[in-house]
């Protein structure tokens, strides 16, 4: 059987890897936009809306462990196939969608797909490109759609709300997951892996996982007014806390402990949960911003994210070269620096803030630092990792990344909307009121990048490059 793909033939295997994780996360911002559309049309209350984004997070978030442990002993490629297979079946139901209850539906099986999907994509890279630069190339592309799916979404679920109407965000997936299963022929079918899922670990785990995402996202709607939070928190604690007990006795665990015992790997964990609150929080807030208070329609918010694309391209693609000679660890802090120096400059924003000179600028530099840093956290986590381990490494680093996500999502949310309403706001005009609250959500996002910063400093190793890592 081959193991591995040439360098010369690697382009097919890259695209539809990168491709994988550009649908994946392009479904984390796309519904976004076409979300007011979407209430219109079928009817959705207020309090249900959040539920057509927050649906598809939770069981994506909650099943990443499951889905990257069952692609280590099933097969990837077998998993990754799967995933695709569940995705597109239920972006077609989303699109078919007549009430509320049938689109949050699909969306939920859309989050059960992407959790099959994310984990054996990163872990596919690792073996179908045994050449380190070729496969540091793959990181970085992989790296660079994970950020650029964001932006992409902003753009094209306001160009296809606004043109063909909110089911193609849906139907979009179709033809482009039907093209990604037909190229991963082209990866390579890796070796079963000895062991067994678990099961009562995989629903420790999994139901572990499901209280702590949606206290997250409860967190988001009300913040700490809701004593549902406390429970979920509570019941979440105890179920991690049993899952991780069992995994200790184990002789086949679902996640296997000794990938903590490595500080390089557990500090990139850590950083890339915080780095992902700060970039994505605060492109939650401005995206607001523009549409709430400069009064931007869909398709110009998306357009005016393109300084923040250029940024990502910048710093997810030089991050390679900069790993050979440089270490993760100054490369991950540098980068979560120029992200908080980014956020704390948007934080000063005015209701007539100039486009080209203050926000243009500030969103390269957050898009910059955040490219850097993802780029070098991702060669931390899955390098060095055993090959039966691969899966659920790059699970973790999934999973890390999706919770930051959406507690980045809820926090910045709770935050500008309990600042907005504050006695001293509450005299102003609604775009001055809206626009303080933004800025000191702002604020926030600004000091998470920077403790992301100090948790890369202190964690990662100070001397490690991609060169003697490899």
């Amino acid at each position: 059987m081959t193991t591995a793909v040439k360098t010369r033939g690697a382009l097919v295997p890259l695209l539809v890897i990168a491709t994988a994780q550009l649908m994946l996360v392009l479904d984390d911002s796309i519904v976004n936009i076409a979300l007011p559309s979407i209430q219109r049309e079928l009817g959705v209350d207020s309090v249900h809306l959040p539920w057509i984004v927050n649906a598809y997070i939770l069981s994506f978030g909650a099943l990443l462990l499951l889905g990257g442990r069952t692609g280590d002993l099933w097969g990837r490629r077998r998993t990754l196939q799967l995933g695709l297979t569940i995705f597109i079946a239920a972006s077609l139901l989303g699109g078919l969608s007549q009430n509320a209850v049938m689109l949050i539906g699909a969306r939920a099986v859309q989050g059960i797909g992407a959790a099959l999907v994310a984990p054996n994509a990163l872990a596919l890279i690792t073996t179908t490109f045994p050449d380190r630069k070729t496969r540091d190339t793959a990181l970085s592309l992989y790296g660079t759609m994970s950020a650029l799916g964001v932006v992409v979404g902003l753009l094209l679920g306001g160009f296809l709300t606004d043109t063909l109407g909110w089911r193609w965000v849906f139907f979009i997936n179709i033809p482009i997951g039907l093209l990604v299963i037909l190229g991963t022929r082209t990866l390579v079918a890796a070796d079963r892996h000895p062991g067994r899922l678990g099961i009562i670990g995989a629903a420790l785990g999994t139901g572990g996982m499901v209280l702590l995402v949606y206290a997250i996202t409860r967190f988001g709607e009300a913040g700490f007014a809701d004593p549902t939070l406390f429970i979920l928190l509570a019941g979440s604690a105890v179920l991690l806390a049993t899952f991780i007990s069992t995994q200790a006795r184990s002789r086949h665990p679902l996640m296997p402990l000794d990938l903590f015992g490595d500080r390089n790997r557990s500090g990139a964990y850590v950083t890339v949960l915080l780095l992902a609150i700060g970039p994505m929080g605060t492109l939650y807030v401005i995206t607001l911003y523009l549409q709430q208070v400069q009064q931007y329609s869909p398709i110009q918010t998306g357009i005016a994210w393109l300084p923040f694309a250029v940024g990502l391209v910048l710093g997810a693609g030089g991050a390679p070269k900069l790993l050979l000679r440089v270490p993760a660890r100054a490369i991950a802090s540098v980068g979560a620096l120029l992200s908080a120096v980014a956020a704390f400059w948007l934080s000063a924003i005015a209701v007539d803030s100039s486009y080209w000179l203050h926000l243009a600028p500030a969103m390269l530099i957050l898009a910059l630092g955040f490219g850097l840093a993802v780029i070098a956290l991702t060669q931390a986590a899955v390098y060095r990792v055993d090959a039966d381990k691969a899966g659920i490494a790059s699970a973790l680093l999934n999973s890390a990344q999706q919770i930051g996500v959406a507690l980045g999502l809820a926090l910045l949310a709770t935050v500008a909307a309990t600042t907005s309403a504050l006695p001293g706001n509450a005299g102003m005009n609604d775009g001055a009121a809206l626009t303080a609250g933004y800025g000191t959500a702002l604020l926030v996002a600004a000091a998470v990048l920077l403790a992301a910063a100090a948790v890369a400093i202190a964690t990662l190793r100070p001397g490690t490059t991609a060169e003697s890592a490899a």
